[in-house]
């Protein structure tokens, strides 16, 4: 399966096949120039390993497994890795994990030597069903997500279903929480596929419907200035759940990002009827229904979200199945946002 974004001179193929990460050689030019493989030590090294011995010259880095490495001391010493490579403009950077490689691989190539190319190689559901693409890329400001970055488009998206096997079910539930996100607000579709017994039977179908809308509202609104907002569903809340309960840097336990997720949406859908329909696919999946954190905690980093300005935050909600609305609250509204009036 391949889609193809649609950004005129920033256009590029988005892969979606098996094997496809052997094949690396054939979607973008790996020779006559120096390869930076970014990968985390929780991705099976066999994977990085696969594209570095397509490239002639190719050095594979790896960071620390985890949310703590998109910080502005694992950005900078990627940043040093690069430049002691000897790495050009004309050189390639390609990261090969989830979520917080893409986004950090992304932000380097953005902003080495005022930008290189960059291909995203997603390994995990969760990364492979968003993340992936749309050329968003960060790091983190201690507890605030993703407030440093840029857009930057890769050149091309490496979506390869068998690194999905490693997975543990957790992680699977994890990413699958952003693909339901996308059925709620734009997809009915793609919603129904989690209404069966086992919605990890529908895996490709479901990655490649996420990305499939995902796509259409990048290249309607490229740099989020209006409708791509919509896909900020669920992260609001999400994002202030993660920085209270969020497996990162050194808290160990918790919440993943997905799960966090998928604990903001719920007060944002506004049909009761779904919203008991959504609880049932969470617990199908094995996704939290209760956050079980502090809600003053997790209205001050709400108060703090880059959405957040002039006393007002924009938050998406979700009236009825397949579509959404943007709405604008004084900030003074998320104490009963969270159920705390």
């Amino acid at each position: 399966m391949k889609l193809t974004m649609q950004l005129k001179q920033r256009s590029y193929d988005i892969i979606l096949k098996a094997g496809c990460l052997k094949n690396l050689h054939q979607f973008t030019n790996t020779a006559n120039r120096k390869v930076f493989v970014l990968t985390d030590s929780g991705v099976p090294a066999q994977y990085a390993q696969t594209v570095a011995d397509q490239c002639p010259d190719a050095r594979v880095y790896t960071i620390p497994q985890g949310e703590g490495s998109k910080s502005l001391k694992v950005y900078g010493e990627v940043l040093q890795a690069m430049l002691d490579f000897g790495m050009t403009r004309a050189d390639l950077l390609v990261s090969v994990g989830g979520g917080v490689v893409g986004d950090l691989g992304g932000f380097c190539a953005a902003s080495y030597m005022r930008g290189i190319d960059f291909v995203n190689c997603p390994t995990t559901v969760l990364s492979q069903v968003d993340s992936s693409i749309g050329g968003k890329t960060a790091i983190d400001l201690g507890e605030t997500k993703n407030i440093v970055g840029a857009f930057w488009q890769p050149k091309v998206v490496l979506v390869d279903f068998d690194t999905l096997t490693t997975l543990p079910e957790r992680q699977v539930a994890n990413g699958l929480a952003e693909a339901l996100k996308t059925g709620l607000i734009g997809d009915p579709k793609l919603f129904s596929l989690f209404e069966c017994e086992d919605p990890r039977q529908n895996l490709e179908e479901i990655i490649y419907r996420s990305l499939k809308f995902k796509k259409k509202i990048v290249e309607q609104d490229e740099r989020e200035g209006g409708m791509r907002k919509c896909l900020n569903f669920g992260h609001t809340i999400g994002h202030g759940i993660e920085a209270v309960k969020g497996i990162r840097g050194r808290r160990t336990t918790g919440l993943y990002h997905g799960e966090c997720v998928a604990l903001g949406m719920l007060p944002m859908i506004e049909d009761n009827a779904l919203t008991k329909r959504v609880r049932a696919i969470y617990r199908t999946l094995g996704l939290p229904v209760r956050t079980g954190v502090s809600k003053e905690k997790v209205l001050h980093y709400m108060l703090h979200d880059k959405k957040a300005g002039n006393g007002t935050i924009t938050v998406i909600k979700c009236p009825g199945l397949g579509c959404w609305r943007a709405e604008t609250l004084p900030l003074t509204e998320l104490p009963s946002l969270l159920g705390m009036e």
